[in-house]
């Protein structure tokens, strides 16, 4: 199977079961940053769903895989390009490479919120405000992933006018929504709907994307 096949499924099985993990945390109860939840509130969240945080936490290593693969299949098709078209190739790896290192410390503060929430809670304030704080700023990796593959697309020709325009107008709403993150420190959503569209269409965007490695 050639590498631009897996890509093409790994962008697809990360969306999917980005989805589903999410659909499950949310239906758990889990405080996500974006909830606009209160430290007394999430507290609250957190002590009653510890056990339930182990069963989709298990998966979600393998979101990390399935966009690894995708995004290191755009950078082996769009590296082929002049100077500038990998620059801007290679921009869009490393912000995933360091999207997928943010969200690893994201996932593993849960679980010290779940455990702080149920021994004394004294460390909770610390470790929900740096959550929140991380969460926003992972945001702008994101906006600079959908930018440089964008960019590098457009210059291979395999982005379409409208993928272009979602690009960057995700990555757009993606950045403004990051410079919001310390605001958010006490769990506040200023800008969450801004970052809630910009997900949205990132999300969008890698189907768009999968299906033209797949087609090649």
């Amino acid at each position: 199977m050639e590498f631009t096949v897996l890509a093409g499924l790994g962008g697809i099985g990360f969306v999917l079961v980005g989805l589903i993990v999410n659909a499950i945390y949310l239906r758990s109860g889990l405080p996500l940053p974006t909830s606009g939840q209160g430290l007394d509130a999430a507290t609250d969240s957190y002590d009653g769903i510890a056990g339930a945080l182990k069963r989709p936490s298990v998966v979600v290593p393998v979101t990390w895989l399935c966009l690894t693969f995708f995004a290191a299949g755009l950078l082996s098709v769009l590296w082929r390009g002049d100077a500038d078209q990998g620059a801007w190739a290679l921009m869009g790896f490393a912000a995933v490479v360091l999207q997928n290192a943010t969200f690893t410390c994201i996932e593993a503060l849960r679980f010290g919120m779940a455990t702080a929430a149920r021994h004394g809670r004294g460390s909770m304030a610390g470790l929900w405000g740096m959550s929140n704080v991380l969460f926003g700023f992972n945001q702008a990796f994101l906006a600079m992933a959908l930018l440089g593959f964008t960019v590098a697309g457009v210059s291979g020709g395999l982005v379409s006018v409208w993928q272009a325009g979602l690009g960057y107008a995700s990555a757009a709403l993606l950045l403004v929504s990051s410079l919001a993150a310390p605001y958010n420190v006490e769990g506040g959503n200023r800008l969450g709907l801004a970052g809630l569209i910009g997900w949205l269409g990132w999300l969008a965007w890698i189907v768009a994307y999968s299906v033209t490695l797949l087609l090649r």
